[in-house]
């Protein structure tokens, strides 16, 4: 197996994980500064706004390119690099999609349904605590699997890169 499979696999990971970061160390605290009733909107808007192809491609693109890779790797009996994709693939699908899929979604679809206009004061502040703290601690779940799944291919694929030198050589 070429290694350009598993290097595109890993950055498509990558990107998941970055974005994931991204969030994480910026609109996370920035929400954090704005009213009750902006953070719900934003995170509305946002929620409806992140639902198209190009969020799609990283974050369900690294599960059909670890089993892609996953393959490949085992047919040229590379066990090594193997394991280590099998092992990302697992972290992915448990603590990164698992959890958005478990957690921040169903958090997401209760909230795209409240008319937030219709609130009090006090009913937009007890919505943004019932939702703002749980949301961030799925995201904070999910940005450090990912972050470990893009880690262990990036050692599966330096396992693969010093195998097939090794072979080839």
């Amino acid at each position: 197996m070429k290694g350009n499979i598993l290097l595109i696999t890993t950055l498509i990971t990558g990107l998941s994980a970055g974005l994931f970061y991204a969030w994480q160390v910026s609109v996370i605290p920035g929400t954090r500064k704005i009213s009750d009733l902006n953070y719900l909107e934003s995170m509305q808007s946002i929620n409806r706004e992140i639902l198209n192809p190009w969020f799609f491609i990283i974050f369900l693109g690294p599960l059909i390119l670890m089993v892609i890779s996953g393959i490949g790797l085992h047919r040229i009996d590379d066990s090594q690099s193997f394991a280590w994709v099998l092992i990302a693939s697992l972290v992915y699908i448990i603590g990164t999609v698992g959890v958005t899929a478990l957690g921040n979604v169903p958090m997401n679809n209760r909230l795209d349904i409240i008319e937030l206009s219709k609130l009090s004061i006090d009913q937009l502040q007890a919505t943004r605590r019932s939702y703002e703290f749980q949301w961030n601690q799925y995201h904070l779940i999910r940005t450090a699997f990912s972050v470990i799944s893009f880690s262990l291919l990036l050692w599966a694929t330096k396992t693969h890169f010093i195998n097939t030198n090794f072979i080839n050589h």
